[in-house]
């Protein structure tokens, strides 16, 4: 007898079986159970003939027929694929050893101890180390190879078996024996994979023996299992013989093995669809709220920009009341939505360098640059607007002041000037007396004096006309027509009095007589009529203001005027005298007063009213000014609330600011507790909203109120608009990165003990705190982590290197050769900026250090569906693929052109490729 042990142990090197223990699967010292054994026999029969009929024979008896050794040799060959030595032909004895021998040193060549199994043994015909020899064979050829998760063949066998198992109701596989007595794990093995042989709702737990003739009937006549066990045999043991079952199972695990590949094959195509799947709808969600916040902004601008002025200050108000909707309740959202926008663009980009896809590039105009870009142009649009509103709702309500103005003193012109041409016009009798004419001339003198004193009034109502025309006053022809009737009335005037003038004097020269008395209240009463005439229309003349220094300086000079009517009343009780002492001359000359003073139309009783309108206009121009004064005061009240708040909202958006930029560099704990901590963070500036609104508030007040500087603050609305606007963004960007930290570190695998160690040494050559590294700090950093390129090829040490070592290596110039850096900072700075920020660092980090599904893996994952071929069908991949990822394949693969196209072939080959892009392969 040959003893094999001490050889295989030789040839193995003494180590331990690869794929079981025999000790575990085969008592040499004990019999065979009777039931186990005719279960074994008719078992390894059944195997040993499923592949010996491939070769045109079989065997009937299993001792018997491997006694000479020839099928034994040619069973081996069959299942190994190889040749054996050449076999001896010879009858005798000796010649069946020679054959069981070179079988024998066959299977030992493929490191199997065979204890005690010796080529005497199977050449007598011994039925126990015959079995024992063919269940040598089936765990080296049918069962080794089997592995699930790493886990032994046996473990492996049992593992798929409960995976293959798991759904269906009554199978609970945990072993080899007891598990398969009532048929129904057979049935449910064929189920699973060919669901049209078995109605396995139909089968009942206790009826065995129809179960297990089903799955044995079944498997015979479709799958191409012979029939290794009986259901009779099975069902009467009380604990089936191992060995028999495993070997049977193993025939199903083969036969179902190509669909085992198939199914994950199709598993990894589908989690690479799925990726690319899910990234497209990213893509189309970002292009289509690109081109969303794009439109609205394009129609926006237009709106913006449009100069049309209005007529009154109310029509400009209700554009500024549209403005303030704008920017309370249009704005906002859609600032919200470029936040998400910048945002899904950073998730995207990590995405699709996480699963090794080329970066996203959105259509042409739809670059977070052009959003950015147009944001800025609508912002400046928005500004300039703003100050457009503001300063026509200034010029209109400067227009109707001075408008109002124009009429009121052209009102009072063409009053004074009515009848004026009849009087000037008018033909004196031949009858007229010297006195009378006399009077006539001092009357006319007088006009003149009057008319000169209505020069400034003219000047000044021209004036105004002129300064309606600059400021384009929405009625200016009209003001244009009515002053220009008052000129040219002027004008006859003047000519007019020039000409009765001229007329007087050639009858002065025969008419002396004079009343000087009359000729002196006269001269006097005019101008003093004219000064409050004149002091009237300033009582009532309109004033606009915009501070409180302006209404001070208006009262100051009311307060002026108010110290000149004393003075003023002296000049009205001396006229008033004047006129008082015509009766008395007349009285003592014996004279009788037929008429008026001929030189003048003014009477006493003209001057008493008016002095008393004037009395009247000063307490009224006292409240007005007063009332300005007080509204000027609430607008001061207004700008210090305003002030206030704007410094301390400013105060609070520099500090958080400020506090961000801290933040992001000093980031400690875990990712998700600087998360947790950012969104805490974020929900504290958050809930400062409601001081945002109280700001905005006073702002509204303020511009309600018209008030348009304000020395208190330095601060606009606008300006923290855009600072809170940038707070908020900044902090949703600074969360993004921790998530996309997050999305990195799981993707790759990533520990947070190498995050940190990147973020440390990030920081330590960010010198300058700004987020990003230049290139010589990059390649420092690199250095720093322990790397070092030979060949041009970049590989990682394995370890940190210490502190000493990474200052050595950057003190002696120790850095990544050229070509190899310059192919790093293609990756991380694809721009050429210069800076390399910690999101790229990371990606870069982590492409280096981890494995990635690859173009190669997928085609070849196709190529299993496809069944070897170099296309694959429309009805293959339906077969094979959910319904959805199936129909998405289909539409975008091209035709396949190959030599060896069939109809509807497709080319997976292309399509893998154009998944990752071009460079991947």
């Amino acid at each position: 007898m040959v003893d094999y042990h001490a050889a295989n142990n030789q040839a193995s090197g003494g180590g331990p079986q690869t794929y079981m223990e025999q000790e575990n699967d085969w008592d040499r010292d004990l019999l065979l159970d009777p039931a186990w054994e005719k279960q074994q026999r008719k078992t390894f029969t059944a195997w040993c003939n499923s592949h010996l009929r491939k070769a045109g024979t079989q065997i009937e008896n299993i001792e018997e027929d491997f006694r000479d050794g020839l099928k034994l040799m040619l069973l081996l060959e069959v299942i190994s694929g190889e040749r054996l030595p050449k076999p001896e032909r010879g009858k005798m004895r000796v010649h069946k050893i020679n054959n069981v021998n070179k079988a024998l040193d066959f299977i030992a060549s493929k490191g199997v101890k065979l204890v005690s199994i010796g080529a005497e043994e199977i050449v007598d015909g011994n039925a126990k180390m015959t079995l024992g020899m063919i269940w040598t064979i089936i765990l080296r050829f049918a069962i080794q190879d089997i592995s699930v998760e790493e886990t032994s063949a046996k473990e492996g066998l049992l593992l798929w078996c409960q995976r293959k198992t798991a759904p269906y109701k009554n199978v609970n596989v945990q072993n080899f024996h007891i598990s398969w007595k009532d048929g129904l794990a057979f049935n449910a093995l064929i189920h699973r994979h060919r669901p049209d042989l078995i109605d396995y709702d139909s089968l009942r737990k206790d009826d065995p023996v129809t179960n297990l003739n089903n799955a044995f009937e079944v498997a015979e006549k479709h799958l191409d299992i012979p029939k290794m066990l009986d259901a009779e045999d099975i069902v009467n043991t009380a604990r089936p013989d191992e060995k028999a079952i495993m070997t049977y199972v193993s025939s199903f695990y083969h036969a179902f093995s190509g669909a085992q590949k198939a199914e994950t094959a199709a598993n990894r195509i589908c989690k690479v669809l799925a990726v690319n799947q899910e990234n497209e709808q990213m893509m189309e969600d970002y292009e289509k709220l690109a081109s969303d916040l794009l439109e609205w902004i394009r129609r926006t601008i237009p709106w913006l920009q449009n100069r049309t002025q209005e007529k009154t200050v109310n029509d400009m108000q209700a554009k500024q009341e549209d403005f303030r909707d704008y920017r309370c309740v249009h704005k906002p959202p859609k600032v919200q939505e470029k936040c998400q926008l910048e945002i899904s663009f950073n998730t995207l980009q990590t995405k699709l360098r996480l699963s090794n896809r080329p970066a996203f590039m959105p259509s042409e105009g739809r670059m977070v640059s052009n959003i950015n870009g147009a944001w800025h142009t609508l912002e400046g649009a928005e500004k300039g607007y703003e100050e457009w509103i503001l300063s026509e709702i200034r010029r209109l309500e400067r227009l109707e002041h001075l408008a109002e103005k124009f009429h009121q003193k052209a009102a009072i012109h063409e009053a004074w000037t009515d009848g004026k041409e009849a009087m000037l016009t008018q033909k004196e009798p031949d009858t007229t007396t010297l006195s009378e004419i006399k009077a006539l001339l001092r009357k006319h003198e007088a006009f003149e004096s009057d008319l000169a004193a209505h020069q400034d009034r003219v000047e000044q109502i021209a004036a105004i006309a002129q300064e309606l025309n600059e400021l384009d006053y929405y009625d200016s022809a009209n003001v244009n027509a009515r002053c220009q009737k008052i000129c040219d009335q002027w004008n006859v005037l003047g000519a007019l009095t020039q000409s009765r003038k001229e007329s007087l004097k050639n009858k002065e020269k025969q008419l002396e007589s004079i009343d000087e008395l009359y000729l002196e209240y006269a001269k006097r009463a005019a101008p003093f009529n004219n000064w409050m005439e004149s002091a009237m229309e300033d009582l009532q003349d309109m004033f606009i203001v915009h501070n409180i220094e302006e209404i001070q300086g208006l009262i100051a000079a009311h307060e002026q005027f108010k110290a000149t009517l004393t003075e003023a009343n002296e000049e009205r009780k001396a006229i008033q005298a004047i006129q008082a002492n015509v009766p008395k001359i007349a009285q003592s000359n014996n004279i009788t007063l037929t008429g008026s003073n001929p030189y003048t139309t003014i009477t006493s009783e003209n001057i008493d009213e008016k002095w008393a309108k004037v009395f009247e206009l000063v307490p009224r121009r006292d409240t007005a000014l007063q009332d300005e004064l007080n509204k000027q005061n609430s607008n001061d009240e207004l700008r210090a609330k305003f002030a206030s708040q704007a410094n301390k909202v400013g105060a609070y958006i520099k500090a958080k600011m400020e506090e961000i930029g801290r933040i992001s560099i000093e980031m400690n704990g875990t990712l998700e507790d600087q998360l947790t901590n950012l969104k805490d963070y974020q929900d504290s500036i958050v809930s400062y909203t409601p001081e945002i609104n109280t700001l905005e508030g006073y702002h509204q007040l303020i511009q309600e109120a018209l008030v348009f500087d304000n020395k208190y603050t330095p601060y606009t609305m606008e300006h923290l608009r855009v600072s809170w606007e940038q707070l908020l963004t900044t902090i949703a960007r600074t969360i993004n990165e921790v998530e996309n930290q997050i999305l990195t570190r799981d993707a790759k695998g990533i520990s947070q003990e190498q995050l940190y160690e990147y973020r440390t040494s990030f920081n330590h050559f960010d010198k300058d705190h700004s987020g990003a590294l230049m290139a010589e700090e990059f390649k420092a950093c690199l250095i720093s982590l322990g790397y070092d390129v030979e060949n041009d090829k970049q590989k990682r040490t394995g370890q940190m290197v210490s502190d000493d070592f990474r200052a050595l290596l950057i003190s002696t110039g120790n850095s990544l050769g050229d070509a190899e850096f310059g192919r790093i900072m293609s990756i991380v700075d694809p721009n050429g900026t210069g800076a390399v920020t910690f999101q790229a660092f990371i990606d870069f980090m982590s492409r280096e250090t981890t494995d990635t599904d690859t173009a190669d893996q997928v085609i070849a994952s196709f190529k299993i569906l496809a069944g070897d071929k170099n296309f694959i069908t429309a009805e293959e991949l339906r077969r094979e693929l959910p319904p959805d990822q199936a129909e998405y394949c289909i539409a975008r693969m091209a035709p396949y052109t190959g030599p060896d196209a069939v109809a509807g072939a497709l080319d997976y080959m292309s399509f893998s490729t154009a998944l990752y892009g071009e460079s991947d392969l």
